[in-house]
């Protein structure tokens, strides 16, 4: 018989070892928000569970339990076969611990295959965010990697997290580079599965001395960064990095590859043509529909992204503790790589 586990039992398995949790919900509310690290296996489609709740709510709870197992049963071993792919202790779960993980794991349970299910399903895990964040509790000092757009920040906390080096990637986590063209290529999350990933990246470095982050407005995309988290970056250990133009400019084209969505860039420029002077706007404008990206990218920053940075930094200045002029990418994160060892001397301070 299938085990119900607590949200605290849960976290305390997946810290003793490789846990698979498998959100049974349909696509939409999996795509919606879940558990990080989840897979999903659905009961039940999107258009399915619309068929169900219909029939719930039209006709009868009796008639709508009866089409659910029927479109169930006929799904089976297809459903059992991918949960045969897994090897590791599985979790299963769904909106509130309810029927839909009943029935995976008393069906997973019959067939062999053993399952816990989390009592409360993914509501109990988004409370306990939520509580998590209410906290205001996160002691490490942040590194913060300020410069001008296409400076190269997010590569450069990549290159970062690959080392080795605790890192927390806002713009990863939001999935939006945080620019009016920011979602191009990118999938951008809501505000509850950027709550749940950051809480998730937050308790991976919670004992770290220091944390590599970028310095990012409070709002990236469409989601927010909690309050106590931006303040916390604001009065952190700041750090500019000076790149040529020419570096900045490859930089952007590396990370947007506009080449494959020039019809969405032109569109992306519409929003913000009529805040740069028409000749140049005109300019860029027509570089975009020819496909003369490097051209368009060069005067974008030059007469939009680098005045309203100066003019943002203007407001609210910042005393930089470190200040790189670098010629390259690399040139950069040598540079920052050696200033990590003055990072840890500066905090013990």
């Amino acid at each position: 018989m299938f085990r119900d586990i607590t949200l605290i039992d849960l976290l305390s398995s997946q810290e003793n070892g490789p846990h698979t949790l498998v959100d049974v919900r349909s696509p939409s509310e999996f795509s919606e928000a879940t558990i990080p690290g989840s897979i999903n296996i659905p009961v039940f489609s999107d258009e399915e569970r619309a068929e169900i709740g219909t029939l719930y709510k039209q006709v009868s709870k009796e008639a709508a339990n009866e089409r659910g197992l029927e479109i169930f049963a006929a799904k089976l071993p297809d459903f059992i076969r991918q949960f045969k792919t897994i090897e590791m202790p599985i979790t299963v779960f769904c909106w509130r611990g309810g029927m839909r993980s009943k029935t995976a794991a008393t069906v997973l349970d019959l067939m062999g295959i053993h399952a816990n299910r989390l009592s409360g399903g993914i509501r109990t895990y988004r409370q306990w965010v939520v509580k998590e964040l209410e906290k205001e509790d996160f002691p490490t000092e942040l590194i913060v990697l300020n410069g001008y757009t296409g400076s190269g920040k997010t590569l450069l906390l990549q290159r970062l997290a690959n080392e080795g080096y605790p890192v927390i990637d806002l713009e990863q986590l939001a999935g939006h580079r945080g620019s009016i063209f920011g979602q191009i290529g990118l999938e951008p999350n809501n505000q509850k599965k950027f709550d749940s990933l950051l809480v998730r990246q937050m308790q991976e470095v919670k004992d770290e001395s220091v944390v590599f982050i970028e310095g990012e407005s409070k709002r990236i995309g469409k989601v927010l960064v909690p309050s106590f988290l931006f303040d916390k970056k604001e009065n952190g250990i700041h750090v500019f990095i000076h790149l040529p133009i020419e570096e900045r400019v490859k930089n952007i084209l590396l990370d947007y590859n506009p080449w494959d969505s020039k019809e969405r860039f032109v569109e992306a420029f519409g929003l913000i043509k009529r805040r740069i002077h028409l000749p140049i706007a005109k300019e860029i404008e027509d570089s975009l529909n020819v496909g003369q990206f490097e051209l368009a990218v060069k005067l974008l920053l030059e007469y939009y992204y680098d005045p309203r940075y100066e003019y943002s930094t203007s407001k609210r200045p910042h005393e930089y503790n470190f200040v790189i002029h670098a010629e390259t990418i690399d040139d950069a994160y040598a540079q920052i790589v050696r200033l990590s060892k003055t990072f840890g001397k500066l905090i013990t301070k």
